[in-house]
């Protein structure tokens, strides 16, 4: 596993595994489970997914050392606010079972999230918490916050794949000393990423699948990426992305996919903005 040092100096596996869309307890254990023994030790969850109990099961029957792993979990948008977001935070904690958590995130750029962001500090400053960041936050989000904040966001998560590249907005990253972190780093296999013609010649060549080929594109851009899968046999694939190097040429073709919208979450869409309104923590 490569790492990447976060602006407060804390270290982040650069590939961890997100449970998104895995609200049943048992495959969500289970899958926890396999990931760990796979050997995944990051393990991305948020209070909205409804697993947050599941993966903290999991953690506790995989017997691995607290230290050695990365947890992170999200506060949603009805999460926002200083007292609000200590409460959600207390309640994530205790759901994973956890004493503190390695990484906290505001899921959403949208309600109060300054005051969300001022308890997210206190909670910082305390220990608590090891890092903090920000989720879905576009540039013009992350410019305002990090000239207001106390403490610089340490990881913006938002949506990065071949389709959606996102250079301007890790460059604004970067230049905040953010790190880019990519959610749906597979797009979810949307407009047939998987069958894609250049992708598939690219992993032909090494004896790679196109999986294989855009975690290894996500790890040589410094993009911590967090795939999710049920299933043991991709999980095991998706890890196994140390081996070879893209060159020049293969990250050219791969930077020529890009249509510069997104595939999978539009935050500017009124309608989408409502929607996310109208979705509750189910934990």
């Amino acid at each position: 596993m490569e790492y990447a040092v976060l602006n407060n100096g804390i270290k982040m596996p650069m590939q961890g595994f997100g449970v998104f869309q895995i609200p049943d307890f048992e495959q969500c254990r289970r899958a926890v489970s396999d990931a760990l023994n796979v050997g995944y030790r990051l393990i991305d969850t948020a209070s909205v997914y409804g697993n947050e109990k599941a993966v903290g099961c999991a953690i506790r029957e995989s017997g691995i050392s607290r230290k050695d792993l990365f947890i992170t979990t999200k506060a949603w948008i009805s999460e926002m606010g200083y007292e609000q977001t200590l409460k959600a935070f207390k309640a994530s904690l205790e759901r994973l079972g956890l004493d503190y958590l390695d990484l906290y995130l505001i899921h959403m750029p949208f309600g109060d999230y300054y005051g969300a962001w001022r308890a997210m500090e206190e909670l910082y400053s305390m220990g608590r918490i090891r890092a903090i960041g920000v989720c879905n936050f576009e540039p013009d989000r992350l410019i305002d916050l990090c000239h207001n904040a106390k403490v610089i966001p340490a990881v913006n998560q938002v949506e990065i794949h071949p389709y959606i590249q996102q250079p301007e907005a890790i460059r604004i990253m970067h230049d905040f000393g953010v790190k880019p972190e990519a959610w749906g780093p597979l797009a979810e296999g949307k407009d047939r990423l998987f069958y894609n013609f250049v992708l598939s010649a690219i992993g032909n060549k090494y004896g790679k699948s196109v999986a294989q080929v855009i975690l290894r594109w996500h790890l040589q851009r410094g993009i911590i990426a967090i795939p999710k899968s049920v299933h043991k046999k991709r999980m095991e694939e998706n890890i196994a992305v140390y081996d070879f190097i893209l060159t020049e040429e293969d990250m050219a073709l791969i930077s020529a996919l890009a249509t510069d919208h997104n595939q999978i979450l539009d935050l500017h869409a009124p309608s989408e903005v409502e929607r996310l309104y109208q979705i509750e923590c189910k934990n």
